[in-house]
């Protein structure tokens, strides 16, 4: 009986020391699926000595007019954000793309079913309930609608949004190109006239409450595809609903940046996050 006693001991040491080892390692695990179809999928960076308490999550998500990008395209954002905040996980996602029949919403639901799946996993990954959207151009339009519209199972803490279409019925009726609407038509299978429901549900300035998460927008003020006008109502309703934000404007960008304004723009992310995020 005492032999049994010691061996079971024993066992939970071991146990035990393999866990620890495996919360000490930074781990990175690619194209995790959190549904069933092919594009349902994401990268996940744990960082070392990693806890449910202290733990902070970042979700990335990325661009491309809704029907095209692919999670890739924010791989040199990872490699920065990793290195300025090597205390959060990092969870850069892939959702299906806007082609039938996977027209919108299915972007809406596929960014709540990876945001539902990673909270779920906290326990494994040793994450805690502290979440971060971050999103550029249509991925930021899909964190916007997420952290806005949905506070189950997990309120967002804060919403990085890089140059992100705010409210729909308006660009499609003051597009900054006849493109947009086009596109608009397309991704949605719909017009606001045909489908005013599915443009409102879609717009994330309609869901902005004086409880929205605190969020930090980023516009290039040259921007053709995505107006800086979509940022102006949106920073307009956050100020009027009393909601934290920084609204941070590149006068001469366009519909994206490189060089020192995006060091400029990393700087400004890392101050929000310390200042809204505990």
């Amino acid at each position: 009986m005492q032999k049994l006693s010691l061996i079971v001991i024993l066992l939970a040491f071991i146990i035990s020391s393999c866990k620890k080892e495996e919360e000490d390692k930074a781990v990175t695990m690619l194209n995790v699926s959190y549904g069933s179809n092919a594009q349902q999928k994401m990268d996940v960076y744990l960082p070392a000595e990693r806890s449910t308490t202290n733990t902070k999550v970042m979700i990335l998500i990325h661009g491309g007019a809704w029907n095209s990008g692919d999670k890739s395209d924010f791989n040199a954002y990872v490699d920065s954000l990793k290195r300025r905040e090597p205390t959060y996980a990092i969870f850069n996602i892939n959702y299906r793309l806007a082609n039938a029949p996977d027209i919108f919403p299915a972007q809406e639901q596929d960014v709540k079913a990876a945001v539902e799946f990673i909270y779920n996993k906290r326990s494994e990954y040793l994450i805690s309930d502290k979440f971060v959207l971050v999103g550029a151009s249509a991925g930021a339009h899909l964190a916007l609608l997420q952290g806005y519209k949905y506070s189950t199972p997990v309120k967002p803490r804060a919403i990085i949004d890089f140059f992100g279409p705010a409210d729909l019925v308006e660009l499609y009726n003051n597009p900054p190109t006849q493109l947009v609407p086009l596109l608009l038509n397309a991704v949605t299978g719909a017009t606001p006239t045909t489908n005013s429901s599915l443009y409102t549900a879609s717009s994330p300035i309609n869901f902005v409450t004086a409880q929205s998460p605190p969020t930090i927008i980023l516009h290039g003020g040259a921007d053709i595809i995505v107006p800086p006008a979509q940022s102006v109502l949106l920073n307009v309703k956050l100020s009027v609903s009393g909601v934290t934000r920084e609204y941070v404007v590149y006068p001469t960008e366009g519909h994206g940046w490189f060089g020192s304004n995006l060091t400029d723009s990393f700087n400004k992310i890392q101050a929000f996050l310390a200042a809204n995020v505990n």
